[in-house]
Parts: C-alpha cells; structure tokens; sequence
C-alpha cells in the first residue's frame, strides 16, 4: 500500500500537470483571444503561444478578426465560394421587396464583413447572425423602398451599395458590434416571373441599346472631331502661308514700282526710252505667234497678212 508521502506527491504532480495543461493556450495568425476571468472581460491578445490564470480562472476566446465573412440574403449559395448564384436556394422572405413606386422587386445581395473589436462581438450582442440580418434587410428595404424600380434595377445600383454599406455600418456601431462592414454588392435585381418580367426584361433592353448607340455615337465623336480640327489647323496654316506669300509679293512689286518711278524721276526720257525698248523686246520675243513691224510713215505700203501661214 502506497505511503502518504508517495500520494501527496502524486497529487502535487497532476496538479501541476492540470495547471500547465490549462495555463497556456495557443492563438492563430488569423485570430484574436478575448481572456475573462470569473467571466469578466480582462484583455485581448494576439496570435501566438498565450498565458492565462489555471484551472478555468481566465478563459480565452479565440476570435477571427482577419477573415472577411460573407452573408448573402435572398439566397443561398451552395458552391465553395457562399456567393454563386448557380443552383442557389432561393429565400424570397429576404428578398421580395416594394419600391417607391409600388413594384414588387426580387432584390439579391451580399454583405462582407470582419470582426473589429473581439471582446464587443462576443458580449455587445446575444444573436449576432440573427441582428446582422435582420439590420441589412431593414436597411435594404428602406433604400429600395425610396426609388422607382427602373433606378434600382439599372441607374442606381452602385449608389445603393455604398448608402447601405454606410447605413449599416452606422447601426452596428449604435448596437456597439464590432464589426465593420468591408462592402455590400447586389448580386441580382429581378421583377416577379411572369409577364412583368418580360416587360421589364425589355424594358432592360431597350436602356442597354440606348447605351450601346451613345457609346458609338461618342466613339465617332472621338474620332471625327480631332481629324475635322486637324484639317481646319492644315487649312487655316495654307492659307497664313499664301496670304504671307502674296503680302511679299505685293511688297516687292511695290518696291519694283517705286524704284521705276524714282527712275523716272530722275530722268523722264531716258526710262521713257528704256521702258518702251523693253516692251518692244518682250512683244518680239514672245510666244504669241508671228510679229508683223510696219513702219509708220509708210504711205502705199497694204499691210497683208496670209492667215493660213506666215506673212
């Protein structure tokens, strides 16, 4: 039979086994750990080997605080991803919607979010998917609520997404959650099946037509324009040059002009004389055709001219 010594040393050993089984305590590169002791929040630590008081005085809580997560609502996803909507499950409860003008709409989306404050997500709120929940679809519902259902099928969307990205992250801050909302995408705006759908789905058409034809009406823009002022700039140089070239032109004449009459001037009969021997030599020597000289004082002389070859 084991002494008295022999089981008090055994006890000590499972004691200090128990109290180094739960003093340390290990948190991931992707996680924060909330530490209570007697269930009262005493601090956050980060990821690595932690210490805590033994025998269940602290407690940790390991929560993902570098993970975005994802909720979608209206549907639910069963591919890898949690947000395809192929072969998802429809939830219309979340997902039917009026608008602003009185149209039932299918309105699909998704929220992305992470943990900002572990110890608030952990004790600020009871149901915490439930209140994620139940605050986006109430803030959807109002956004959707205030527009026509044209604009929130085509115009509006991305306004629609930033409103209720603020407007929720407003209301988890008033609730104290925790978390803050990464983004908010619409996956898919749909009117009920049936013959409204039809209309509406050509209605849709009909806008992304017209956007398609601005497009190319702006693409010909583009593309006309700098070639038209390209031209009117090539035009407008030509005509700059051939006004310049018949100024000089003018000018030079001018300068001719004066220096003859300066000539002149000087000395009436000889440029007289030398202005009508050059007429005479550009009249002879040029390319009109036969020159016939008759000399004036001639009396009996009939000038006679064969037109047919030379004189």
């Amino acid at each position: 039979m084991p002494s008295a010594k022999a089981i008090a040393i055994a006890l000590a050993a499972i004691v200090i086994l128990a109290a180094a089984a739960t003093s340390f305590f290990s948190v991931d590169q992707t996680e924060d750990a909330v530490v209570t002791r007697f269930g009262r929040y005493v601090r956050t630590v980060g990821p690595g080997l932690q210490l805590k008081l033994p025998f269940g005085i602290e407690k940790n809580y390991n929560v993902e605080t570098n993970v975005v997560k994802t909720m979608t609502f209206g549907y639910r996803a069963t591919d890898p991803t949690g947000t395809s909507l192929t072969r998802a499950r429809a939830f219309e409860d979340e997902s039917m919607m009026l608008t602003g003008d009185l149209n039932i709409v299918d309105v699909e989306w998704i929220v992305q979010y992470r943990i900002s404050d572990p110890a608030a997500y952990l004790f600020s709120v009871q149901e915490k998917e439930k209140t994620i929940r139940d605050i986006s679809q109430s803030v959807m519902n109002q956004l959707v609520g205030d527009l026509p259902i044209l604009s929130v099928m085509t115009s509006l969307r991305t306004q629609i997404e930033y409103e209720a990205q603020i407007a929720m992250q407003e209301l988890f801050d008033n609730y104290g959650f925790g978390i803050e909302v990464v983004t908010v995408k619409l996956q898919n705006i749909v009117p009920p099946e049936g013959s409204v759908q039809d209309a509406f789905e050509d209605v849709n058409k009909a806008i992304q037509d017209m956007n398609s034809y601005i497009n190319e009406g702006k693409q010909y823009y583009n593309q006309e324009i700098p070639a038209a002022e390209g031209q009117a700039e090539k035009i407008i140089a030509e005509a700059n040059g051939y006004a310049s070239e018949r100024i000089n032109m003018a000018k030079g004449d001018t300068a001719r002009f004066d220096a003859m009459r300066e000539a002149y001037e000087s000395d009436e009969e000889t440029t007289a004389r030398r202005l009508y021997i050059e007429t005479m030599e550009d009249i002879i020597t040029s390319e009109s055709g036969n020159i016939v000289l008759i000399d004036k004082n001639l009396e009996t002389f009939i000038p006679f001219r064969d037109l047919g070859g030379t004189v």
